[in-house]
């Protein structure tokens, strides 16, 4: 008697199998490498200052995106390479609303500029809070302010918010009044960091601190960056947004072909007793 249809056909495509398991696999191993990072990151500070400044600690960003990806990816991992559709509808589900998300993000940002210029004013104001608490953060600002010649978040003087550079009477700081050397004005020509340039400008006026300093502050200098840049992010988020929407798409896919599998072997497993089949 003949076979039965069904016995050496599949539905389920290797290629699409495959292609979203090592899909899959490839961020799977960036997400462990970027929680590893965050987590030996998170070791290295002084447990009191870790935790003073929990929600603007870049480690914990790391760890966050890292676990979040990891388990996202794990699902698709072990659901393509098992063939479940209950690990691929997950993965697909959590992909799509990590997307619309990101969507939603960007849509908002850009219809409601004004209330997210004052959120990004807000963080940077709390990153300028602990400054000196977090060897991590303190790097990121002196990098942004680097990039970005700019100082502070509205102003120079936002630096005033810091209890090293705060600049009232009663500070005993010998900083007092004075803002990070990555505020201060390039000198090409100069081989050593005066990490010391920016001491005393608060007390300065505008005029005066601007021949030392920029006294522009990083909110307006990274919406003026955005506007310029707009192709450049358009990019980076259609980079982004790619892999996203062929992960979902495949695992759509493979999900169809499973059902149409199960299906078949149900058709067969009926008819298998039927001596005319």
């Amino acid at each position: 008697m003949a076979r039965p249809q069904g016995d050496e056909f599949s539905f389920v495509s290797p290629a699409v199998k495959y292609v979203l398991f090592f899909f899959n696999t490839l961020f799977w191993m960036i997400s462990m490498a970027t929680v590893a990072v965050g987590v030996y990151a998170r070791l290295l500070k002084h447990a009191e200052a870790a935790l003073a400044c929990l929600v603007v600690d870049p480690a914990v960003l790391l760890i966050a995106v890292g676990v979040l990806i990891f388990l996202i990816t794990f699902c698709g991992c072990v659901g393509s390479l098992r063939e479940n559709i209950c690990l691929l509808q997950a993965f697909s589900v959590c992909l799509t609303i990590v997307f619309l998300l990101q969507l939603a993000a960007g849509v908002l940002g850009f219809v409601f500029s004004d209330k997210a210029r004052g959120k990004v004013s807000d963080i940077i104001n709390a990153a300028i809070v602990h400054y000196r608490d977090d060897p991590d953060l303190q790097n990121l600002i002196d990098f942004g302010q680097k990039e970005f010649s700019c100082c502070g978040g509205v102003s120079y003087k936002d630096w005033s918010q810091n209890m090293y550079f705060n600049c009232t009477p009663a500070n005993p700081s010998q900083e007092r009044c004075s803002v990070p050397f990555s505020c201060c004005l390039r000198d090409t020509h100069q081989a050593v960091v005066n990490t010391q340039c920016g001491w005393g400008v608060q007390a300065r006026g505008y005029l005066e601190a601007g021949a030392v300093i920029y006294t522009t502050g990083c909110v307006d200098t990274l919406g003026s960056w955005i506007h310029s840049n707009l192709l450049l992010l358009g990019g980076i988020a259609l980079g982004l947004a790619l892999p996203q929407l062929v992960g979902i798409l495949l695992a759509q896919i493979l999900i169809h072909q499973i059902k149409d599998q199960i299906k078949l072997q149900l058709y067969n497993h009926q008819h298998r007793a039927d001596p005319w089949y």
